[in-house]
């Protein structure tokens, strides 16, 4: 039996690593190991039936290489804003996709952005802005902690961000959480 990795789009965290799991053993093959946006198995894939069983549960087996990109870009911002809420130096987004990814990050922006209709950048606000409202919704944590947390330079500039992105003021959306939260599988 033959080893093959197999690129799949909508993966955003750990209950989606056993939910793809699950869903590869139950296909017959040979799970060897599974993380965000790629699984190595082993057996006889039967494309078609695997992208049913995945599509079942919101996942989409992705076959061209553009398209494996910007997911794996997609899952490396997510762990990029998970490094700037847990490091005091940041580095730019350019340096940390460009290091972890091993292209340019010119390369890295156009494919993007040809096949999202939008800028890396812009997404990483809309991952921003979603995981403000994360921490919104906790209460555990003032606007100011949030501001520091995801390294915004002033409570002023993520109250401006927020605005422009949901169309609502933080204190608004506080008030009433009628702008729903997105799932980041779902974010443009």
């Amino acid at each position: 039996m033959n080893l093959m990795q197999l690129h799949i789009k909508n993966m955003v965290c750990p209950r989606c690593i056993a939910t793809v799991t699950e869903v590869l053993s139950a296909q017959g093959l040979q799970v060897q190991e599974v993380k965000l946006g790629e699984a190595l198995v082993k057996g006889d894939v039967h494309t078609d039936q695997v992208q049913a069983a995945l599509q079942q549960h919101g996942f989409e087996l992705l076959q061209e290489k553009d398209e494996q990109l910007t997911d794996l870009i997609k899952t490396t911002l997510l762990a990029y804003q998970q490094h700037l809420e847990e490091e005091y130096q940041p580095i730019t987004t350019s340096v940390y996709l460009a290091e972890k990814l091993g292209l340019s990050y010119q390369h890295l922006s156009k494919v993007f952005s040809q096949h999202t209709g939008t800028t890396i950048e812009k997404y990483l606000i809309k991952l921003k802005i979603e995981r403000v409202k994360e921490l919104i919704s906790y209460g555990q944590l003032t606007l100011s902690e949030i501001a520091f947390k995801l390294q915004y330079s002033s409570v002023q500039h993520l109250s401006n961000q927020f605005k422009k992105v949901t169309g609502v003021s933080v204190t608004d959306y506080k008030k009433d959480a009628s702008v729903a939260r997105l799932p980041l599988d779902k974010l443009t």
